[in-house]
């Protein structure tokens, strides 16, 4: 009787362009980047804190292109990466990702609408954030999502995802919340990690928080890596994984 092959698990504390190198060229198949967004701000919640501020939005690109550059290198050929921005830089990222990446390797602009937030006087409300998925070569891993169908024709039935996610964000007394300020929905990374990573293969997220990558990459029988600065952020992930 075959033995089923143990996932692989591994969380670092450090700034993700120094940890990078330690991962070796190709050998990753799906790369979820969710930086911070230039806010402008520091995000504090009761179990940690990150400072988002940047010299405007060319210091931002300039933080990323490095980033982007390795992120690049150690995915395999047929690997992919999906950044996650919204509305202050998603404009400007793209086109650095097309730089990086060569405009040819853009596959999809996924909208994440997630309904909570603040609304505001002087402009239509926010309700969503931007994801850029782009190939590393010409061929890439995808297995196309299912959700349930809306029509009353196909009542019952399910048709294949669209390129708007409506996955609700965590709201504030959800059981899932582990305390990091910008924590994600595991439905939405799992949505994502199993779209995009084969059965076995390997995540990274550079910039993992609360490790909710990670977990949704451990529920679906993938290798996980995760990086970042913050050691409350890497303790956290690693009591959830």
């Amino acid at each position: 009787m075959a033995v089923a092959k143990r996932t692989q698990f591994d969380v670092r504390c450090g700034d993700c362009i120094d940890l990078f190198p330690s991962v070796a060229s190709e050998s990753v198949d799906f790369i979820y980047l969710d930086p911070p967004f230039n806010t402008g701000r520091t995000h504090r919640s009761k179990r940690g804190a990150f400072r988002d501020v940047f010299t405007g939005l060319d210091g931002y690109l300039e933080f990323l292109r490095p980033r982007l550059a390795q992120a690049r290198r150690v995915l395999k050929p047929r690997g992919s990466v999906l950044v996650h921005c919204d509305w202050r830089s998603s404009h400007r990222v793209r086109m650095l990702l097309d730089e990086v990446f060569g405009s040819e390797r853009f596959l999809n602009h996924l909208i994440w609408q997630y309904g909570l937030g603040g609304s505001s006087p002087r402009c239509f409300a926010r309700k969503h954030d931007d994801l850029l998925w782009y190939a590393r070569g010409d061929a890439w891993h995808f297995t196309a999502p299912r959700v349930p169908a809306l029509s009353r024709r196909m009542a019952g039935q399910t048709k294949k995802a669209t390129d708007v996610l409506d996955i609700p964000s965590i709201n504030n007394m959800s059981k899932e919340r582990c305390g990091w300020p910008t924590q994600k929905p595991l439905a939405l990374l799992e949505f994502l990690v199993a779209a995009c990573c084969p059965d076995g293969g390997t995540v990274l997220d550079p910039f993992c928080g609360s490790g909710t990558t990670l977990v949704a990459a451990r529920r679906l029988k993938r290798n996980a890596i995760g990086f970042d600065l913050s050691a409350k952020a890497v303790a956290i992930a690693k009591s959830r994984c």
